[in-house]
């Protein structure tokens, strides 16, 4: 088996992505499409901060929890709580701090992506605006986060 089908199988291996979004009707796009592109990989979704943030202290000492990516909602429903969550997570320990962040928004404001990078995320992303740009970009998604790059492993690091 060649390395590259390797990793593509290791991403693939427990994959879990934790999804961060306060928008009901958002959630049910982006739920439709997911199943779509990337029904193989498990979704749990929180609607707030502090949900997020209970999950992963609580995953903290279970690794096999621990999502292999994070989508993050930056405003939530203000931006100032979507960077206050990179700075706690960036506290972490390593094996929640090293999950990839991708920041999800419907604004397209300078600032927001400046500070958005500023703060740690690993992309930021304007959100589509209707059900096949969600596929479209699910489909970017998984090519690359589960096709291309390679994610941390799992380990704790507390």
């Amino acid at each position: 088996m060649s390395s590259s089908v390797a990793a593509i199988r290791a991403n693939f291996s427990n994959a879990k992505v934790l999804i961060i979004e306060n928008n009901e009707d958002q959630w049910v796009l982006m739920s439709r499409a997911w199943q779509q592109r990337l029904g193989e990989v498990t979704t749990e979704r929180v609607a707030t901060i502090q949900q997020a943030m209970s999950l992963l202290e609580a995953w903290r000492y279970q690794e096999w929890e621990i999502p292999k990516l994070i989508l993050l909602d930056l405003y939530l429903p203000r931006r100032e709580d979507g960077w206050r969550f990179m700075t706690w997570i960036k506290a972490m320990p390593a094996s929640i701090s090293l999950v990839p962040i991708v920041m999800l928004s419907s604004s397209a404001d300078p600032v927001d992506i400046e500070q958005s990078y500023q703060v740690g995320i690993s992309a930021y992303v304007v959100k589509p605006v209707d059900f096949a740009g969600w596929v479209t970009y699910f489909n970017e998604l998984r090519f690359y986060w589960w096709e291309t790059a390679s994610l941390p492993p799992l380990s704790l690091g507390y």
